[in-house]
């Protein structure tokens, strides 16, 4: 069976990568990276019509499910976008506009070797401290304990942050993974944190090691190299 192609206006197609998005700079933004099927994006977006709002997905198939739901509902105020989170946050999005990003249950590449690969770390809070507001807030939720300590740690160490008390999530808006862990009785880690007014300076661009270049027949991931 024929997929129906990614629609405007709810898909974003980048056409030139070095070229920031534009957004309605007179309308807040909040955004969620890995937003899956759209469960929690969509019903949040429908609640909010004066607000816009971008959902960051890799996977096809859930970039699909987000944009039906929003055919269905009827919802014109979301987008989403089928990019790296790194990548969008460092170079994509604008600066000190977003009053909310949601990070509901990332990967959280539990073996040691791989941890290089998470989403959060000095260059994620740098990053996302560059296009929240100053108060803009940053939601976070997982069910692995060992992860929620690490992030818990950088947030600490990053004084343009500062804890508070994270959202409510009712049942109707938790995201898929929310329900299959809850639903296996699994202890579910919440936090948040707002933004804290700082020196503003740009962003280094993001670089890889020579080693990590793809070589000719062979692509590699970098370990050093956390986009997610």
């Amino acid at each position: 069976m024929k997929k129906e192609p990614l629609e405007e206006p709810w898909f974003i197609k980048v056409a030139d990568p070095c070229k920031p998005l534009e957004f309605d700079l007179e309308r807040p933004l909040e955004i969620e990276v890995g937003c899956g099927a759209g469960t929690f994006l969509t019903r949040r977006a429908a609640a909010n019509p004066d607000c816009d709002f971008l959902g960051i997905e890799r996977m096809l198939g859930r970039v699909r499910s987000v944009i039906g739901k929003c055919r269905r509902a009827g919802i014109r105020n979301l987008r989403v976008l089928r990019l790296e989170a790194l990548y969008a946050f460092h170079y994509l999005l604008p600066a000190h506009h977003a009053r909310k990003v949601f990070v509901f249950f990332p990967d959280p590449w539990p073996k040691k070797k791989h941890h290089s690969h998470r989403l959060f770390g000095p260059r994620f809070l740098d990053a996302l401290w560059k296009r929240l507001e100053i108060g803009g807030r940053i939601e976070f939720a997982t069910d692995h304990a060992e992860y929620f300590q690490a992030v818990r740690e950088w947030f600490a160490a990053d004084s343009r942050y500062e804890p508070v008390a994270p959202m409510e999530r009712p049942p109707e808006v938790w995201t898929e993974f929310e329900t299959e862990f809850r639903s296996q009785g699994l202890p579910i880690h919440a936090a948040a944190w707002r933004t804290l007014d700082a020196p503003d300076a740009p962003l280094p661009p993001l670089t890889i090691p020579p080693e990590c270049e793809p070589r000719e027949g062979v692509k590699r991931r970098c370990e050093n190299f956390d986009l997610a």
